[in-house]
């Protein structure tokens, strides 16, 4: 993104599981045990259903454009142009990321466009979970 020092998140231990799963190269969300439901960002709660049983599990990664806006100013961490976009997971959550490893334009920023994870390394404790254009035989 930049040489500039990137704002960094600050792990709760609602979020633990998702930043050691990122560390692991893997995107961890949470299930709704009586709904069956998925949802990003962590809660010990359903959104859905208000549900207290939930579950860990590791998503697919595969993922979709969902939305983005092309950020034009220089902000620390980032070197404009860059995307800041909601990507949806195959598994129906969504979550704001930025698309990497491609054009930050309108031309090569399509909705619905198939998006995988790429995993950057901040420090020990912090793994970003950021999207590029999916590579080979994804849906």
């Amino acid at each position: 993104m930049s040489d500039a020092k990137r704002p960094r998140p600050l792990p709760t231990p609602e979020t633990q599981h998702f930043w050691e799963g990122t560390r692991a190269g893997e995107l961890r969300l949470q299930r709704c045990r009586p709904c069956a439901r998925a949802y990003f960002p962590p809660r010990p709660f359903c959104p859905h259903c208000g549900g207290r049983e939930v579950e860990v599990f590791v998503a697919s990664g595969q993922a979709r454009l969902y939305s983005y806006v092309i950020h034009h100013r220089a902000v620390p961490g980032f070197t404009p142009p860059y995307a800041i976009a909601v990507v949806e997971l195959a598994e129906g959550p969504r979550m704001m990321s930025n698309i990497v490893d491609c054009p930050q334009t309108p031309e090569a920023l399509v909705l619905d466009m198939q998006l995988e994870p790429v995993f950057e390394r901040m420090d020990d404790e912090i793994t970003l979970a950021l999207f590029r254009p999916a590579r080979g035989d994804t849906p």
